[in-house]
């Protein structure tokens, strides 16, 4: 996928033909048209959901502004600078940040805060954007963590892991109240649990659970026992959850009934999405421009 630097030779080069202020929209999709993104390019996330060809086209945009090379005109139109309409794109094959660098408003935007204190590793990770990197670094931490959840888990007993699951349910809306949802749960003694939860605080409808405490791979008989069970209450949801994985088969025999499988991987995932087991070690904000506070109309 193209970096924000891959972006800014193609953005100079529409922007010198077409000369006038141009908006956000306008300018993305000329780039889009000249280095034939697909659908698919256009339309892929980052981590926190934000689309990426967009936050890489605004960090083009940031980049070409301190080097001096265009300027903005309102919160989403901008123009080139004379700097920009005379700059000669056959003398690079793409930009970089020592292209860049090359200007001294530049310079100065990356001199007082270095990423990184290593020029080497700087090089090899000037591709990645600030919130890039975060979340690369943010998914690198979860996956350690999950790692170590996942382990504490398979360690403690099987009432531990009933009420493990019970909160779970109970932290994602399912099961009414607590006390409920430990009602309806932990009616075996087989190292796992199974039960029947209601899907909303009404009790209008039911989810029936399995849950395997288990090493070894849940494979497609453990899957098509469930659904007998589901057949014999005439249930049409099911959820299978369990501390170790589902071999190909499972997931296939599991999708053609409608059950929900979740394997240590999604249970860990979803303990950290919902605060279970885990505590928040540290936590910082990101800001941006407030544009209407700048709005004059709003005086």
């Amino acid at each position: 996928m193209y970096t924000h630097y891959d972006l800014m030779k193609p953005l100079i080069k529409v922007m010198q033909i077409y000369k006038n202020e141009i908006s956000n929209e306008e300018a993305l999709f000329l780039i889009s048209k000249e280095l034939k993104l697909t659908e698919a390019d256009k339309q892929l996330k980052m981590q926190n959901g934000k689309n990426l060809i967009k936050y890489r086209f605004q960090w083009a945009k940031t980049y070409l502004k301190k080097a001096g090379l265009l300027e903005y005109t309102s919160p989403s139109n901008f123009t080139l600078t004379p700097l920009g309409l005379n700059f000669d794109l056959t003398k690079i094959e793409k930009f970089s940040s020592k292209t860049l660098s090359e200007f001294d408003s530049f310079k100065e935007f990356r001199s007082p805060t270095p990423l990184l204190i290593n020029s080497t590793v700087e090089v090899e990770q000037d591709e990645d954007l600030p919130e890039e990197i975060i979340d690369k670094n943010s998914k690198l931490l979860n996956e350690s963590l999950k790692s170590d959840l996942l382990a504490l888990v398979k360690n403690r007993s099987s009432v531990f892991f009933e009420r493990l699951v019970v909160d779970l349910l109970v932290a994602m809306g399912y099961g009414g109240s607590h006390q409920d949802a430990a009602q309806a749960i932990g009616k075996t003694n087989d190292g796992g649990i199974d039960g029947v939860i209601s899907e909303d605080r009404l009790g209008l409808d039911k989810i029936y659970i399995q849950a395997k405490r288990w090493e070894n791979t849940v494979g497609r008989p453990d899957i098509q026992q469930f659904k007998g069970a589901l057949a014999d209450q005439v249930a049409k949801k099911g959820v299978f959850i369990t501390t170790s994985s589902f071999s190909k088969e499972a997931i296939e025999s599991a999708k053609k009934s409608g059950i929900v499988l979740i394997d240590g991987n999604k249970l860990t995932s979803l303990m950290i999405e919902f605060g279970l087991g885990v505590q928040i070690e540290r936590s910082f904000h990101i800001y941006k421009i407030d544009q209407d506070r700048f709005d004059e109309d709003n005086f």
